[in-house]
């Protein structure tokens, strides 16, 4: 009976934010979704928007393009066109971008793959094939080839780790730095 009691009800949850969204009747100013379709045992949505505060209260938006949940699997979302940004402690912003993304709600953990870029508003940029998120912790990890454009040159590893929110950045294997000096430092 719970088996087919909570996908149910989750249905039945997703249609009354939608239709209560959608009439205006009930302010839900921290999510909001687009149309929701039901195929087989996917419910997909266009356009889902999350919007809140980090436990350090530094606020965050996240979107997508679209986003399915197997009704099967209710713990996991996939995720098309992903896009957030994120305030950092010094009160700049981080803008992330990827083309997929796996979304693990029991664990928190968010999976991004495909054309991730990472730009902060200091003016460094990082591209990443995929990159392993702890969404309790701030724990970043890609464990495959990263390249970060610093303010002065470019970074490249085959590893890297982000820990206690971006306080620490960990670059492993094969690391290799170039530098522009500038003219009078040559």
């Amino acid at each position: 009976m719970l088996r087919l009691g909570i996908p149910a009800a989750l249905v039945l949850a997703l249609a009354g934010l939608s239709l209560a969204s959608w009439l205006k009747r009930l302010p839900i100013p921290a999510l909001s979704v687009g149309p929701i379709g039901i195929s087989g045992t996917k419910v997909t949505m266009a356009a889902p928007r999350i919007a809140g505060y980090t436990r350090d209260s530094r606020p965050y938006e996240f979107t997508a393009r679209a986003a399915a949940q197997d009704l099967t699997q209710p713990d996991r979302v996939e995720l098309q066109g992903v896009q957030a940004k994120v305030a950092m402690q010094d009160r700049s912003y981080v803008d992330v971008t990827a083309a997929t993304g796996l979304y693990q709600s029991k664990s928190e953990h968010l999976m991004l793959r495909e054309n991730v870029v990472v730009k902060s508003s200091a003016g460094y940029e990082g591209h990443f094939s995929e990159a392993a998120i702890d969404m309790r912790t701030g724990r970043v990890v890609s464990e495959k080839p990263v390249e970060v454009k610093l303010l002065n040159g470019l970074l490249k590893s085959n590893r890297m780790e982000i820990v206690e929110s971006g306080e620490l950045m960990r670059f492993e294997g094969g690391v290799v730095v170039m530098m522009n000096l500038g003219e009078d430092r040559k």
